[in-house]
């Protein structure tokens, strides 16, 4: 190996070690804190919350909405959408939904998401591009509002609104979830959007606790 190849090694056997010793280092402080938290925690789960989230690094469900482990069952996609053919999103949700019971489940977005931004070009990145072809189809849902919008961090940031917006009407549109709501399972599906520039999340005041309102073409008997 050259010199350089080394200090490359060195550097990610340093990064790798950290994240092992990192979590030594947790175990400690949290049994210093609950010498019983770990007892406890492996009892079991009841989380009333199933999270649909962006894979970003920068989101993590509990840390920002100050809950602890055990609280939020989490699922991370590229821009957090909800697909209606995506097997993987559909089992989380029918394990959270008629397993867990969950009470709400949340789609969150965030403001100057990769995946919606790329989404709002023409330039290819790999395989990603039959992933974000989705996300595409929201543009073209909301096609005249986004194209009225001249600054381009505002559009970017409406589409990432308007994307959270549609995943939360595509997730009323499943069946798992219209069958809890028929079953008479209280259940609430909301989308936020959280921006990392100021840590806040905004709700985008679409909740839905039934599917009255659904579009008829949509509706499950």
């Amino acid at each position: 190996m050259c010199p350089t190849e080394d200090n490359f090694q060195q550097a990610t056997d340093e990064l790798y070690h950290s994240l092992l010793e990192g979590n030594k280092q947790f175990v400690k402080d949290t049994l210093d804190s609950d010498p019983q938290y770990f007892e406890k925690l492996a009892a079991g789960q009841s989380p009333p919350v199933l999270w649909i989230g962006c894979a970003d690094s920068r989101v993590p469900a509990n840390q920002i909405t100050n809950m602890p482990p055990g609280e939020i069952f989490v699922h991370r996609n590229i821009a957090n959408m909800v697909v209606h053919s995506d097997m993987n999103m559909l089992s989380v949700l029918d394990y959270a939904v008629n397993v867990l019971k969950v009470k709400h489940v949340v789609v969150t977005g965030h403001y100057g998401c990769g995946g919606v931004l790329a989404a709002m070009g023409n330039q290819q990145v790999g395989l990603i591009d039959n992933w974000l072809r989705h996300i595409k189809d929201v543009y073209r849902l909301h096609k005249e509002e986004l194209d009225s919008i001249d600054d381009a961090t505002e559009r970017g940031n409406r589409f990432v609104e308007l994307n959270v917006i549609e995943s939360v009407y595509n997730l009323c549109k499943t069946s798992i979830v219209q069958n809890a709501w028929k079953n008479g399972q209280k259940l609430g599906v909301h989308g936020w959007v959280y921006s990392l520039k100021t840590g806040i999340i905004t709700d985008m005041k679409v909740s839905a606790y039934d599917n009255e309102n659904m579009d008829t073409v949509f509706k499950l008997k």
